[in-house]
């Protein structure tokens, strides 16, 4: 349901035409852009106007600067359903080779258990002896030693299955290859993230005024990247730019009126119906891996060259058949009330004769 929905959005989508204009200011060797605050218009003879008036007075004031701290966080420590998606994304690696190696790494000791949905280690874990098993590492380990002399301190997440901690190292080892090392350099390098501390930069953002139009550009200036030097998947660059001052006066490089279209939103890849079916329910971090391959070996979808997913002749025709029919079983709201009795059977707060807590 999932795939056919967002198939027919995009074969359904109309592009449009917009237009903006853009101003930019090269100064010390640094290109500024400038972006305009209305963002985009959809007629043209408005923006060409608006082009006009700033071509015809050209000088640029600068309205204001303001500079505030600005972190990017450190990952959660580390469940199933997040492994497979960032597994996926990262590593071009599928939801089920992902959990068979996974549970292969579990079996042969070098990391935890891998189905969980736990994202907090509790109070009584040792995580300074994880990080000590890691320091020996060629390529991670002067970054583990530093991280236990300031001590560990992950992030806490929301979740608990109250069975199994987050998925950790177990184990050091070097001496693995193919997907397996893949695998378990991710699962180690996100628990020595989590564990560390966010990046931290500051943010300038300067605000410019031309002809009455509003522009604005930001730089970023990294000011200490702790967790990102452990961690390549996650990535924010510095973007650097010229001081400017309050009601200082500059001539643009160059003002432009520019065209585009709007795009469609992008198909489904498997990271995405990963999230969806978390979102809504369906599903659990043991079985998300399953159900994917069973519509994929039931050819209810395809999955193209670049990994995203297009719906089958037999998954179209289910789903428009249940619609033509008024049933909305391909909807995710029916599989999501089920799996939610079924946990409140489990749980003991529901049984035959209605509900009870």
């Amino acid at each position: 349901g999932f795939v056919v929905e967002r198939y027919k959005q995009v074969q359904a989508f109309i592009p449009e035409t917009f237009f903006k204009i853009k101003v930019t200011h090269e100064a010390d060797n640094e290109k500024v852009d400038f972006n305009w605050k209305r963002l985009r218009v959809f007629n043209h003879t408005v923006c060409l106007i608006l082009y006009k008036m700033c071509l015809r007075n050209p000088t640029a004031r600068v309205l204001g600067t303001a500079s505030r701290p600005k972190s990017k966080w450190r990952p959660l420590p580390l469940d199933t359903v997040e492994l497979e998606k960032q597994a996926s994304r990262k590593m071009r690696i599928n939801a089920k080779e992902t959990m068979r190696v996974a549970e292969k790494l579990y079996t042969q000791g070098y990391i935890s258990y891998p189905r969980t949905e736990t994202n907090i280690f509790p109070d009584s874990f040792d995580l300074s002896a994880i990080v000590r098993d890691q320091t020996g590492d060629p390529n991670w380990g002067g970054f583990a030693t530093q991280l236990l002399a300031r001590g560990p301190t992950p992030r806490r997440g929301n979740k608990t299955d109250n069975a199994h901690p987050p998925i950790h190292p177990t184990k050091y080892t070097s001496g693995l290859q193919g997907n397996e090392k893949r695998i378990y350099e991710y699962v180690v390098r996100h628990f020595l993230a989590c564990c560390s501390q966010d990046a931290q930069g500051q943010e300038t953002t300067v605000e410019i005024e031309v002809a009455g139009e509003k522009f604005s550009a930001q730089g970023l200036m990294i000011t200490a990247r702790n967790y990102l030097d452990v961690f390549p998947y996650d990535r924010w660059s510095a973007k650097t730019i010229p001081v400017y001052h309050q009601n200082s006066t500059f001539q643009p490089t160059s003002i432009e009126m520019v065209d585009g279209e709007t795009t469609p939103p992008s198909l489904l890849h498997e990271a995405d119906l990963i999230a969806l079916m978390e979102k809504h329910g369906i599903g659990t971090d043991a079985t998300h891996a399953e159900h994917i391959e069973t519509i994929k070996s039931r050819n209810y979808v395809g999955v193209q060259g670049d990994g995203s997913f297009v719906p089958g002749e037999l998954g179209m025709g289910l789903v428009e058949g249940y619609d033509s029919m008024g049933y909305e079983l391909s909807k995710p709201m029916l599989r999501a009330e089920l799996e939610a009795d079924l946990k409140r059977i489990c749980e003991g707060h529901k049984h035959k004769g209605g509900e009870y807590t």
